[in-house]
C-alpha cells in the first residue's frame, strides 16, 4: 500500500476505481511509464543528466542535456535587456553559436505520447535508433549539432496517477476523465471546467492527471511567483540556458498541430507558422493526418485575450 493507493504492477491506481478499459497490448518501444522515464535518465552516457527539481509527490524531475555549453555573455536581466531595445544585452552569443534547443515533455500526466516520445528521443541521442531499432540518422546528427535540453516528464505526479499506457481505442470521455479528473459526485470537469479551480482542491473525487500532487496544473501555473518547484525548475533552466527554441509538448483529442504562441514577436509568430507548415509536409507526405499550421494574428483584438 502506497499512502492509500494500491499498486498494481507499476502505475498507482486509485483503490476503489480501477481502470474501465482494457488497452490491450503495447508494443515494445511504446514506453511511456514513469520508470521508462528513469531507466532512460539512467542509460544516459553520451549526454550529461540532472536532477532539478522533486515533486510534491516525492519524485524527481531531471534534464538531460547534449552538446557542449554554449558561452554567452548577460549583463542585464530580461526586462531590462528589452527596456534597452537590445536584447543581446540579457544574452550576447556569437554569430557561430550553436543553437540551444528545450524540449519539455507533457506537464500533463494523461498525455502519454509526449513520455513515449522523450524516452524515444533520448534513445535516439544516444544509440541512433529509437526502441523499434530505426536509425534516425539525420535526427541524431542534427541533435549533436546543437546544445540540447530534454525534460522528460516535468509532472511524473500526474503520469503515475493514470492507468493508461495509451489512449488508442479507448473513448475520448475517458481521456477527459484521467486527465481533468472529477467531483466527489463523480461528474467530470471536462474543458474548460478543470480551469476554472486553481490549484484544484475540495469538491475533487478523482484529481485528475493535468495536476501535480499539490493540485497544481503546471500548465497554469503563476510564472511571476511560481507555486510549483516543478514550474520554477523550468522557469529557471530557461533564464540561465536562454534557449533560442522552445517546444512544449502535448496531446488533444484531434489531430496532430502546431499551436499559436500568443503575446511574442510578430517575427516568432510567422517563424512559428513556417514551422507548422514544414511539420504539416512531413504528415502529408507519409499520409498521416494534420492539422494546418497556426495563422499569424494581432493578440488582444478581442475580450478576453489569449
Amino acid at each position: 500500500m502506497l499512502s492509500g493507493w494500491l499498486l498494481i504492477g507499476s502505475l498507482a491506481y486509485g483503490a476503489t476505481e480501477p481502470p474501465p478499459y482494457d488497452q490491450g497490448e503495447l508494443p515494445d518501444f511504446w514506453k511511456s511509464r514513469y520508470e521508462d522515464v528513469i531507466d532512460a535518465v539512467a542509460s544516459v552516457e553520451k549526454g550529461a543528466a540532472r536532477q532539478i527539481a522533486t515533486s510534491p509527490g516525492g519524485h524527481p524531475i531531471h534534464v538531460v542535456a547534449y552538446g557542449e555549453p554554449v558561452p554567452f555573455e548577460r549583463q542585464a536581466n530580461y526586462s531590462s535587456a528589452t527596456g534597452s531595445r537590445n536584447p543581446d544585452f540579457y544574452a550576447r552569443k556569437s554569430e557561430d553559436a550553436a543553437p540551444i534547443v528545450l524540449i519539455i515533455g507533457p506537464v500533463h500526466g494523461q498525455e502519454v505520447e509526449n513520455v513515449a516520445g522523450m524516452v524515444n528521443l533520448i534513445r535516439v541521442a544516444e544509440t541512433g535508433k529509437d526502441w523499434r531499432g530505426k536509425a534516425w540518422d539525420d535526427l541524431n546528427e542534427n541533435l549533436h549539432k546543437c546544445r540540447v535540453f530534454l525534460v522528460p516528464l516535468p509532472n511524473p505526479d500526474g503520469r503515475i496517477r493514470c492507468p493508461y499506457d495509451s489512449f488508442v481505442g479507448l473513448p475520448i470521455e475517458e481521456m477527459t476523465r484521467v486527465g481533468q479528473g472529477t467531483r466527489k459526485d463523480g461528474t467530470s470537469y471536462g474543458w474548460l471546467g478543470a480551469k476554472a479551480i486553481h490549484p484544484m482542491k475540495g469538491d475533487v473525487g478523482f484529481l485528475g492527471a493535468y495536476f501535480n500532487d499539490d493540485g497544481i496544473n503546471p500548465m497554469h501555473d503563476d510564472f511571476f511567483s511560481p507555486m510549483a518547484a516543478e514550474t520554477k525548475a523550468l522557469l529557471d533552466l530557461a533564464k540561465s540556458e536562454a534557449p533560442d527554441v522552445i517546444l512544449n509538448l502535448h496531446s488533444h483529442g484531434s489531430v496532430p498541430v502546431i499551436l499559436p504562441t500568443t503575446f511574442v514577436p510578430q517575427y516568432d509568430k510567422e517563424a512559428i507558422a513556417m514551422f507548422g507548415e514544414r511539420l504539416k509536409g512531413r504528415y502529408d507526405a507519409v499520409g498521416l493526418p494534420s492539422g494546418n499550421a497556426p495563422r499569424v494574428v494581432i493578440d488582444g483584438e478581442a475580450y478576453p485575450p489569449p
